[in-house]
């Protein structure tokens, strides 16, 4: 019988063994290895950044919607707090209670050539990385690098009575 085989396409020979690859078997692997975790903790560190940069910049509009509070005529100490806090149950910021608001109704800014009278809000929240500072703790018992941050904002407004 003829064989008619296309001349366009080399066919192998059979006795063409692979050679010096049987030290490179486990190579894909290890390299895998390596690689899958790096990659992981990439991930989780852009979505740990990520919500912290939310996290600041729920407690700087929390900031300014106290001082818009506080810059009113007759306000209270405790109704900016209270603004405060209701802006950071919004902003669905776990352990808000913790939170630390200070308010100093009896600021003063520089307007023009004079002053003026101001209120200045500043609002402190303690900060835990979900993923992040359980490793840290497991890999360095007792460290102080997994401990919660204090990310802080502050807004200051001009008092609207004069």
């Amino acid at each position: 019988m003829l064989r008619i085989t296309d001349s366009r396409r080399p066919q192998p020979s059979p006795d063409i063994r692979r050679r010096g690859h049987s030290s490179e078997r486990g190579q894909a692997l290890v390299e895998t290895a390596i690689v899958i975790p790096l990659l992981l903790l990439v991930s989780v560190l852009i979505f740990e950044f990520g919500r912290a940069y939310q996290v600041a910049q729920v407690l700087t509009n929390a900031a300014r919607e106290g001082a818009r509070v506080a810059i009113l005529p007759n306000a209270t100490a405790a109704d900016v707090q209270s603004r405060v806090t209701t802006y950071l149950q919004a902003g669905a910021i776990g352990g808000y209670a913790s939170t630390n608001i200070a308010v100093n109704q009896n600021a003063t800014v520089v307007v023009g050539a004079g002053t003026a009278s101001a209120s200045i809000v500043t609002v402190t929240y303690p900060f835990s990385f979900m993923v992040l500072n359980p490793v840290v703790n497991l890999v360095v018992n007792g460290s102080t690098l997994g401990a919660p941050i204090n990310l802080t904002a502050s807004a200051e407004m001009r008092n609207e009575a004069q």
